[in-house]
């Protein structure tokens, strides 16, 4: 492979707040909804692409990821899927490297108050209506996610966030966590069996999540509805 500039994310300042983590509607690992305060930070628009991808490649020599050559995962804007939790660890270490920034996986309370887009107690980033609702809903992710930076961004400004594919988090995993937690930047327990991912993906039957809905696999799964988010510390 040739080598290629790396390609830094836009990234969107999501301010430091309060806001209501979990849902009373949701499942039982949602439960109980509480207030958390996560610091200010900055998020990546969109999804990690293949296009941003290949860099990383280029630049570490890593494995190619399962479906890499698909023709349903392969354009440039879509998402990277099949990395593990694992291979999105090794991205940022890489893109930190590369730019002089800290990047790395939001934590599950990150992710969610950027999802909400500031807004609380709606189900979803545009409100409570169902995900059928929207424009186009049984016309989509027929065969893959796709491409990034086409459905209609949140308050914040984000991208797919709810949608896609899913986004591996910071977190190891735990059903009960929510009731122990910390009220100020949660990070999760110490330990565990499974990572955290949030958002929807575009093989479910349901193709979008709700803001709260909360998902966890083995960490060294690669699967063809995961991949991954970045997030930026000390946004400007």
């Amino acid at each position: 492979m040739p080598d290629i500039l790396p390609v830094s994310p836009t990234l969107i300042a999501i301010p430091a707040g309060w806001f209501l983590m979990g849902s009373d509607a949701g499942q039982d690992v949602e439960r109980p909804v509480h207030r958390v305060w996560v610091d200010a930070f900055a998020m990546a628009v969109t999804q990690v692409t293949n296009e941003e991808y290949t860099c990383f490649l280029a630049g570490t020599g890593r494995a190619c990821p399962p479906f890499w050559n698909d023709p349903n995962f392969k354009q440039p804007r879509q998402p990277v899927v099949a990395v593990s939790w694992f291979d999105a660890i090794a991205y940022c270490k890489w893109l930190s490297g590369e730019t002089r920034d800290h990047y790395r996986l939001p934590t599950e309370a990150e992710w969610e108050r950027a999802a909400r887009g500031g807004v609380e107690g709606n189900l979803f980033a545009w409100g409570d209506d169902p995900p059928q609702s929207r424009p186009r809903y049984h016309e989509r992710w027929k065969d893959g996610p796709e491409p990034v930076g086409q459905s209609d961004p949140n308050a914040y400004g984000l991208y797919e966030m709810c949608e896609n594919i899913h986004e591996w988090c910071s977190d190891w995993f735990a059903p009960d966590y929510y009731a122990l937690s910390p009220d100020r930047n949660p990070r999760g327990p110490e330990q565990g069996q499974r990572k955290a991912s949030r958002g929807g993906s575009w093989r479910h039957h349901i193709k979008i999540s709700r803001c709260s809905t909360r998902s966890s696999i083995p960490p060294k799964f690669q699967y063809a509805d995961y991949g991954f988010r970045l997030v930026r510390e000390n946004s400007p």
